[in-house]
Parts: C-alpha cells; structure tokens; sequence
C-alpha cells in the first residue's frame, strides 16, 4: 500500500511512467523503474532527479541506489 500510493503520487504529480519492477515479492525491498520522456535530455535528468528528491520526501523508506541508463 506504500509503494501504491508513492507510485501514484509520483504518477501524478510529473506524467512520469513509474512501475515496481523486479522485488515485488520481498516485503521490505522496493524497486522502482522510472521512465520520462523530453525533447532535451538535460530536462529528461533533471526531471529524474526531481522525482528521485520527491520520492525521498514523500517516504519513510530510506533510498538505497540509483541507476539510471
């Protein structure tokens, strides 16, 4: 129920396609792929890292790592 209502929350706030991917089975771990779209790529990371910022504020969970590709 956390990671739902973090996810729609995030969803919502920047249009960003965001899903749990990979751990959806363990209780404690939560894995998240996020994906935006932009005509300029310095906007497409700022965006990202926006988001990451606003996740962090929005959760008790502490972030563990970050990758992007």
């Amino acid at each position: 129920m956390v990671a739902r209502s973090l996810i729609d929350k995030t969803r919502k706030k920047y249009n960003a396609s965001v899903s749990e991917v990979d751990t959806q089975e363990a209780h404690q771990v939560l894995t998240l792929g996020i994906a935006v779209v932009s005509g300029e790529h310095s906007h497409a990371l700022n965006m990202l890292d926006d988001i990451i910022r606003f996740m962090e504020r929005n959760t008790e969970a502490e972030l563990v790592s970050v990758e992007e590709e």
